[in-house]
């Protein structure tokens, strides 16, 4: 069980994860990975959650599963088994990091192994993809 403030709650903490998060996808679930944001003096929007508390924060995570993926006892399956996954790999991600993990329908055919597979896969993906993308740019004429 992830504790109380491993927890994405709030839809703005949600929505914020997803339009600032790097997306990778493996197997059964989409990763949206944001790590935590660096407040500097010129930036005028407030973020979600207070600048003060967002560097001493623990790294959360929040799940995403629709009806797309089944009926109700699928979906729950499919939420207890991530949830147990994410909070194997919690104390590995940096402090402030917020990751939303989407199942898609193929999560509700897989198994636990699988499942954390897949999740290990995408969250790595996830985190190296701008360092990837910015040393493709530097090769290319």
């Amino acid at each position: 069980m992830l504790p109380a403030d491993a927890r994405i709650r709030s839809r703005q903490d949600f929505g914020s994860a997803l339009k600032r998060g790097r997306r990778a996808a493996r197997g059964g679930v989409v990763v949206h990975w944001a790590p935590a944001t660096v407040q500097t003096e010129d930036q005028a929007a407030p973020p979600p959650t207070p600048p003060a508390a967002d560097a001493n924060r623990t790294a959360r995570a929040g799940f995403v599963v629709s009806k797309a993926v089944g009926n109700a006892v699928a979906r729950n399956k499919v939420k207890r088994r991530l949830r147990h996954a994410v909070a194997a790999e919690l104390p590995h991600w940096p402090p402030g990091t917020d990751v939303v993990v989407r199942a898609t329908p193929r999560a509700a055919e897989r198994d636990f192994a699988e499942l954390q597979r897949d999740l290990t896969e995408a969250v790595q993906a996830a985190r190296t993809r701008k360092a990837n993308r910015a040393n493709d740019r530097r090769s290319t004429p």
